[in-house]
């Protein structure tokens, strides 16, 4: 079986699209679709459905997918380190949310590249779930760290650490809001504060609101800003309230520039996946990586 036929095969397999593979191989997608073809009538079986948009993989696809893309990769890692140079550092690229990667997982990953003989470059991509998880597919990223658990086979997920989530406010707003004792289901006096939050939609007051107090929250955002430690900053100049990870509003909540407006019984929660493409952990940087980070987590728990 020819490998040229395969690395397509692979790249629309990541990518979902002739013309997405097409784009990532350099190829016209005319020959990204023959050689597809060609691929199917040696194999005698279709390897995938023609959607309005893009394509999904058949029974067969997948599998062959599951059995391939890991050589496959192994291959393409000899081909760009090279059989005899062991002086150039293998690069590792991670993409995860903007906070957390900032603030735990590249802090934690930067004591692997040193010199130490198994060291490796680093290279960092911020984004959503959605796009960390594409572009780890894609074959863009070697490492994602998601709040998703993805589907399928083609990614292997391993949950990393819980995040505990914490309601919060500047001292003011605490005392305005005669809710500096903790409150079990009382939010009334929480109605008239404002919200700063990283979308319009609320996500993470949103979802405080619905698992704590069973409900919605009333007040809409007074200041958005798609970063949470934007969040914060504004939370403690006094903007309003913001729902964020324990992690990061710690030294706040200790120095006193914000206080715990609830203290429930059970916190709500939100975990981490370590994300790789399945058969990657086979490469040896990466699976250094993805080991260190296991144990890392264990104190972030």
């Amino acid at each position: 079986m020819d490998l040229a036929l395969l690395r397509t095969f692979v790249t629309v397999h990541r990518a979902g699209s002739f013309t997405r593979a097409a784009a990532l191989l350099g190829l016209s997608q005319p020959a990204v679709t023959s050689q597809i073809r060609t691929l199917e009538r040696q194999l005698g079986r279709p390897l995938f459905l023609r959607q309005a948009r893009g394509v999904t993989p058949t029974t067969i696809g997948d599998e062959l997918a599951h059995k391939a893309a890991p050589h496959l990769d192994a291959l393409v890692e000899i081909a760009e380190t090279g059989l005899e140079d062991d002086s150039s550092l293998r690069t590792l690229h991670l993409a995860g949310p903007p906070e957390f990667t900032a603030e735990r997982a590249l802090p934690a990953l930067t004591e692997l590249t040193g010199e130490d003989g198994q060291a490796f470059a680093l290279r960092a991509s911020f984004g959503n779930a959605e796009a960390a998880l594409e572009g780890l597919a894609a074959g863009h990223h070697d490492l994602a760290i998601t709040t998703t658990r993805p589907r399928g086979a083609l990614l292997t997920a391993t949950a990393l650490c819980d995040e505990e989530h914490v309601l919060v406010a500047a001292p003011d707003w605490a005392r305005r809001a005669d809710a500096e004792k903790p409150r079990s289901t009382d939010v009334s006096a929480l109605e008239g504060v404002p919200v700063v939050e990283v979308h319009e939609s609320l996500p993470f007051v949103a979802r405080y609101w619905a698992s704590v107090f069973d409900g919605r929250p009333a007040a809409p955002g007074t200041v958005v800003a798609p970063d949470l430690r934007a969040v914060l900053a504004c939370a403690v100049a006094g903007a309003g309230l913001a729902v964020l990870p324990r992690y990061l509003c710690a030294p706040a909540l200790a120095r006193g520039d914000v206080v715990a407006l609830h203290d429930p019984a059970v916190p709500p929660l939100r975990t981490y996946f370590l994300v790789v493409r399945t058969g990657t952990l086979a490469l040896p940087h990466i699976a250094r990586a993805h080991e260190w980070l296991l144990r890392a987590a264990v104190d972030w728990n």
